[in-house]
This record gives C-alpha cells, structure tokens and sequence, in this order.
C-alpha cells in the first residue's frame, strides 16, 4: 500500500474570515498559522501547501494581556550606525495595526521556504471592510 501524499495544486482552498475584536493577540495567531498551514484538514501534509486563506478584520481592536501594550518593542534597523528604531506594541497599533498580527503569524509559522508564500494568504485589514468578498470567506470563530 502506498502512502498519500498532500499536493498542492489539488487542494481545496477555503476562505475564512476572523473577527479580531477583544481577541487575545497569541490565541488568534496560532488559530491563523494554523489554517494558513493546513493543520485543520485531515489531509495536512507537512512539506506542502494546503492549507486555506485567512482574512483578518478589525486588526485595531485585538487585545495583549498585561502590559504588554507598554513593554513588548519592535525593533528596526538600517545597518548603518545609530539607526536602530524602537516603538511600543501601542505605538504601533496607533501606527499600523495590521503589522501587530502579521507579525506574529508569521513567527508561529516554521522557519523555511515554504513559510513565505504561507503569509501571502493572509490578509489584515484595520477596519470591517475588506475587498475579499467575492471569495465568500466563511466565518471562523476563536472562543475567548
């Protein structure tokens, strides 16, 4: 008997939406990393793509326990000499909300080729509205 492998130009991609409002930024990145990589079908396959797309709104409104809005920092940097550039998780959020669950998806996705045409399927917008639906994302609810 042979054994069956996931490919990916067969899979059956699903769109889903997920409402960010009063989510806890953790929670709602394992929920999403898990269904960018497919880890919710029966038919997960580590080495291939076949997992669905997830569009993500209301990105402004997503919660952090503790205090963590004031002490979690983002660092960027040029490479050239006193160029490193440091903002709060609320500074931002003020700034670009989108970047926050980016960001953290994209950490809870494994480290290799594959991960970069994952968090193309995401998609985070700041407010309700979103160009996706002629897709028809189905409602994915994360409990509290």
């Amino acid at each position: 008997m042979k054994t069956w492998n996931a490919k990916t130009e067969e899979a059956d991609r699903k769109w889903f939406i997920v409402d960010a409002t009063g989510l806890k930024l953790g929670r709602l990145a394992t929920h999403v990393a898990n269904i960018l990589r497919g880890k919710n079908l029966p038919t997960f396959t580590p080495n291939q793509d076949a997992g669905g797309f997830v569009v993500v709104i209301n990105s402004d409104k997503i919660e952090m326990t503790g205090n963590k809005w004031n002490a979690k920092k983002y660092y960027r940097h040029s490479r050239f000499f006193g160029s490193l550039k440091e903002k709060t998780a609320a500074q931002m959020r003020d700034d670009n909300p989108e970047f926050l669950i980016q960001d953290a998806v994209k950490g809870m996705l494994p480290v290799n080729k594959l991960s970069y045409s994952l968090i193309t399927k995401l998609k985070v917008y700041a407010g309700a509205d979103h160009p996706h639906a002629a897709q028809k994302p189905e409602a994915y609810v994360i409990k509290h």
